[in-house]
């Protein structure tokens, strides 16, 4: 079988499970949304925003060099190690946070108040991506699809319980602990055994971080901005303009934004691992960059087309009447979700290329925007027009600097 047939037929596994993983929420959301108040949606998501940020740092961003370290052990060893880290990582969150609450020192929000605590789900949200990470570098995407799967049932079900016994935020946060656990409890029977083997010794993990050091100095500072202003919006609408339009802006992002980044992530998950083989073979990546370029372009122009028609009937035929607002929401931002689901995978190339000194000044600028759009108005629409604008723009330097990347330095 030809190399591009080959990576087609492997778009084909990952985006089926990828696609079956993301209609379960989507078509739990017409229900969701029934038993659920806005308020009680805004406050879940702005809990899962931190708990989202938390999970990008107590890695120290070691899994996503899984798909560059070799094949066999090495691999084997670096997962062992991520996974250690992680722990290590989790442990100084929970301290942290727990001073920083004795004194006093963050404001009763309503995040705080939800039962979950958010470093333990921050921790196994992370593990489970990090076993995804595993799965995908090893190129088993049957595997991967299995258990994204079982996430999604296990989050889904477990909230129109909740929503039907007490439906409430905590409800919500605590269908999403069990979801994400029962896909990590999967995962570590999956690979229980190699964990055991390749367990690190403290010469091991010192030696570990002392060779992927570049991660946790550039790529984490840049992927927990990503992940902040990614999730700060929820958070900062919240708190400027209230729960409830919190609740329409989380709704836009779980209908519309959910499906593109896992769909995305789909294709990262076959492009990083073609792109980095044919960086150790050839030192560089362009045409498998330009192949996957092309793939999203068209998946994004077709989302674009499809729900700019009539994003607001979409939502009230959906979720009924007093979710008309998401709607709205929802074509205000489509310029951004059009061009995240392109930009995002192609980003993995700055990793491949050691360009994470870009990536973090970029990140930077996007922070400094998401932060200044909501800081700059008053008025609700007015922050959320400049914030899916921006986000787009900054979108499009992002695919102009991977593309110069994915070249390796090479010219022509």
């Amino acid at each position: 079988m030809s190399e591009r047939k080959t990576f087609w037929r492997s778009i084909g596994v990952v985006l089926s499970g990828a696609a079956v993983g993301q209609l379960i929420p989507i078509l739990g959301s017409l229900m969701l949304a029934r038993l659920f108040a806005p308020a009680a949606f805004g406050t879940f998501a702005s809990w899962l925003g931190i708990v989202t940020i938390l999970s990008v740092v107590v890695t120290g961003r070691f899994e996503v060099m899984l798909a560059i370290a070799p094949d066999g052990t090495p691999r084997r060893a670096a997962l062992a190690a991520t996974l250690a880290t992680l722990l290590l990582g989790a442990g100084l969150a929970e301290v942290l946070l727990l001073a920083v609450l004795a004194g006093e020192l963050l404001p009763d929000q309503a995040w705080l108040a939800v039962g979950v605590p958010v470093v333990a789900a921050a921790a196994v949200l992370a593990a489970g991506q990090t076993f995804q990470a595993f799965v995908a570098a090893e190129g088993n995407y049957r595997q991967l699809n299995i258990l994204r799967v079982v996430q999604a049932i296990g989050i889904t079900g477990a909230q129109i319980g909740a929503g039907l016994v007490a439906p409430t935020a905590d409800g919500m946060a605590l269908a999403y602990f069990i979801g994400c656990t029962a896909s990590l409890v999967l995962a570590l029977i999956f690979s229980h055994r190699l964990l055991v083997e390749h367990f690190p010794r403290r010469r091991d993990l010192v030696d570990f971080w002392s060779r992927y050091r570049r991660f946790p100095a550039l790529s984490l500072p840049a992927d927990t901005l990503n992940a902040a202003a990614a999730q700060l919006p929820v958070i900062l609408v919240s708190l400027k303009f209230g729960a409830d339009v919190a609740g329409y802006l989380a709704l836009s992002f779980r209908t519309l934004g959910a499906p593109i980044s896992l769909l995305a992530n789909a294709v990262l998950d076959v492009f990083k691992r073609r792109a980095a083989a044919a960086w150790r073979e050839r030192g560089d990546c362009r045409h498998e960059y330009v192949d996957t370029f092309r793939i999203l372009g068209v998946g994004a122009v077709l989302f674009v087309v499809v729900v700019g028609v009539g994003s607001e009937w979409l939502f009230v035929t959906a979720f009924g009447e007093r979710w008309r607002s998401a709607g709205t929401i929802a074509a205000w931002l489509l310029p951004l979700f059009g061009l995240r689901f392109v930009a995002s995978p192609l980003s993995y190339v700055l990793y491949i290329a050691n360009k994470q000194h870009v990536d973090l000044v970029w990140q930077t600028g996007l922070l400094a925007m998401v932060i200044g759009s909501f800081a700059l108005f008053d008025d609700y629409e007015m922050a959320l027009r400049t914030y899916g604008v921006g986000y787009a723009l900054f979108y499009v330097v992002y695919l102009w600097i991977s593309y110069r990347a994915s070249s390796g330095g090479k010219t022509g």
